[in-house]
């Protein structure tokens, strides 16, 4: 292989493996922890990670995660105590000498159980929505939000910064109908939007009741019962139908097994990507459909455990 082949081969792989440094623009690749500009004056604004004071930093008010689990940040707490903290915070200054959080937040907030007075961070000027946008993918890759804060902050860049669903869908490298259907869930009453949120409903709970009639009360008792997806839009559909679950007989009639159904939706779900699984004699296959190199890049970082 010539020496061109090969620099055109990595030319070409490298949309992939990037992540969230395409946002930040790799402000956190190879960049040593380091007290510099930490008394006197504002620290510059480049690359460089400076120790700020942890007083001096706010969240963002629109930060789309707004649970964290306790115990994780008493872990996370304690290993700051004994190792310091790894990877720097991005910050952007503010007015009256502060910093907001751009990705980072849950470091921050150990830092502070953890009783330190400083904490690494990288500054850089980032706009209203390229913040919002950061945090969302930064969530997103972490796997940290919950099916109703992502819905959330889709509809907020939809709304105040006019953006596509299709620019949505580039920018965390999921569907457009992952996008679409995440953001019907904001169509559920509040109460049922709160199950959601607790996790005592999933996404696909929440979908199969969109619409529905007595909605609130018909998603306590599914969280109740502890009922599946599956079970739920059965539920669902037989009560459209003006039905009892008594009335309902069996049918195969060389349908699909529904429970391969159900498990492909889940896995549509949780990937934010068009799955398919094929079943016969006790073996079969995964599809996972992709439509850009971002849809891709996410598989590839999924599999490999961000390793890719």
């Amino acid at each position: 292989m010539s020496e061109g082949d090969v620099t055109n081969r990595a030319q070409a792989r490298r949309p992939l493996g990037r992540g969230l440094s395409a946002l930040l623009g790799d402000v956190t690749q190879d960049v040593p922890v380091s007290n510099d500009g930490a008394e006197g004056g504002r620290p510059e604004n480049n690359r460089s990670v400076q120790f700020l004071p942890v007083s001096r930093i706010a969240p963002h008010p629109e930060q789309p995660r707004r649970q964290f689990d306790e115990q994780a940040l008493d872990e996370l707490a304690e290993s700051i105590r004994a190792r310091g903290v790894i990877q720097p915070i991005i910050v952007r200054p503010v007015s009256g000498g502060r910093y907001q959080i751009v990705a980072g937040e849950r470091r921050w907030r150990a830092v502070q159980k953890a009783q330190l007075h400083e904490i690494p961070a990288i500054v850089r000027d980032f706009s209203e929505a390229e913040t919002l946008e950061i945090a969302l993918v930064e969530n997103i890759q972490r796997e940290d939000l919950n099916p109703i804060e992502e819905a959330q902050a889709y509809r907020r860049l939809i709304d105040q910064f006019q953006h596509s669903q299709d620019a949505l869908a580039r920018i965390v490298g999921k569907s457009r109908s992952h996008i679409a259907n995440l953001m019907r869930l904001l169509d559920l009453p509040d109460d049922v939007q709160d199950l959601v949120m607790g996790g005592q409903l999933s996404m696909g709970h929440g979908r199969a009741l969109i619409g529905v009639s007595d909605c609130s009360q018909l998603a306590r008792d599914i969280a109740h019962k502890g009922l599946s997806v599956r079970e739920t839009e059965k539920l669902v559909r037989l009560k459209r139908e003006g039905r009892s679950p008594r009335e309902e007989t069996s049918n195969a009639g060389g349908a699909r097994d529904p429970d391969l159904v159900a498990m492909e939706q889940h896995l549509s779900d949780l990937l934010g990507l068009k799955v398919g699984i094929a079943f016969e004699n006790g073996k079969g296959s995964l599809t996972l459909n992709y439509s850009s190199l971002e849809q891709l890049d996410m598989i590839c970082q999924k599999l490999t455990g961000g390793g890719f």
